[in-house]
């Protein structure tokens, strides 16, 4: 597998992978019975990691993060980085792919999120796409607090299930809150925080139409469709980001470059190699 680069960008650390780099990370998890967490950026995530202490925790457990938001395609554009449109890997777009490759492998999905009720949709609706899917899930709507009695039985479902691929999908940043504080005591080789995804597919929430992203006004579309609950998100948060690119622009540390990142089986093909390092 070749070196997946990683920069540094208007505080956050993005990894600029395509989509076979991750589902060459996600099958050499599972091959080596190993846990790595993936995670993603967009806008809104970059503006709560700013605010909120419980994203640091998780972003730095994460192995891999890729760009989901077209916002940080152009930041990046802007701070002359190379990411482009290929790089912005967003669910919708490639967990058919994974689903498929999980048919094929038989690799257990257990999906964790949603309301009651669509979580069951959804995953009705991913059976009839993926015949021969293998994948459970339970709703979101539970006590998150590690240790509360509700917690521990999403973990216990979990466990019983022994998922190779975990997606949870409980918004931001309570999602990667319980991922943190939950990681050492889940039972899943690959991790993915996934927002609203299953809800898309459930039917709950309006799709946007692929090729919209390439005109940068995917923000637009949605907006129209949830304005009450995504007001905020597409037309406050963005300006505090912007002042995050304008002092990027300033001090060019901010953007950069850090090191070609070895994925997790490079690292444990490393150590393996030299063992004493």
């Amino acid at each position: 597998m070749r070196p997946i680069t990683r920069y540094r960008m208007l505080g956050v650390h993005v990894d600029r992978m395509e989509i076979n780099d991750l589902h060459r990370s996600i099958a050499s998890a599972i091959r080596d019975n190993r846990t790595t967490v993936i995670g993603n950026h967009n806008l809104h995530s970059i503006y709560l990691f700013h605010r909120d202490q419980n994203m640091h925790e998780f972003y730095r457990r994460a192995d891999l993060v890729h760009v989901d938001g077209m916002g940080v395609v152009l930041a990046a554009k802007l701070l002359g980085l190379p990411l482009t449109f290929s790089q912005r890997l967003a669910y919708l777009d490639f967990m058919p792919p994974v689903l498929q490759e999980a048919v094929q492998n038989r690799w257990r999905v257990f999906y964790l999120g949603c309301k009651p009720g669509v979580i069951d949709r959804g995953i009705e609706q991913l059976r009839r796409k993926h015949p021969g899917l293998l994948i459970a899930g339970t709703h979101g709507y539970f006590n998150p607090v590690r240790n509360s009695e509700e917690c521990v039985e999403v973990l216990r479902k979990i466990a019983l299930f022994k998922p190779h691929i975990l997606v949870v999908g409980m918004g931001m940043p309570r999602q990667e809150q319980w991922i943190a504080e939950n990681v050492d005591d889940i039972s899943a080789n690959v991790i993915f925080d996934a927002g609203g995804y299953l809800d898309y597919i459930a039917g709950d929430v309006p799709t946007t139409p692929r090729w919209v992203g390439k005109l940068y006004l995917e923000w637009l579309v949605r907006l129209c469709f949830e304005p009450k609950r995504l007001w905020r998100r597409y037309l406050v948060e963005p300006w505090v980001v912007a002042a995050l690119l304008v002092r990027a622009q300033w001090d060019r540390t901010l953007a950069a470059e850090i090191q070609p990142h070895a994925t997790p089986a490079q690292a444990t093909a490393a150590d393996q190699l030299n063992p004493a390092a």
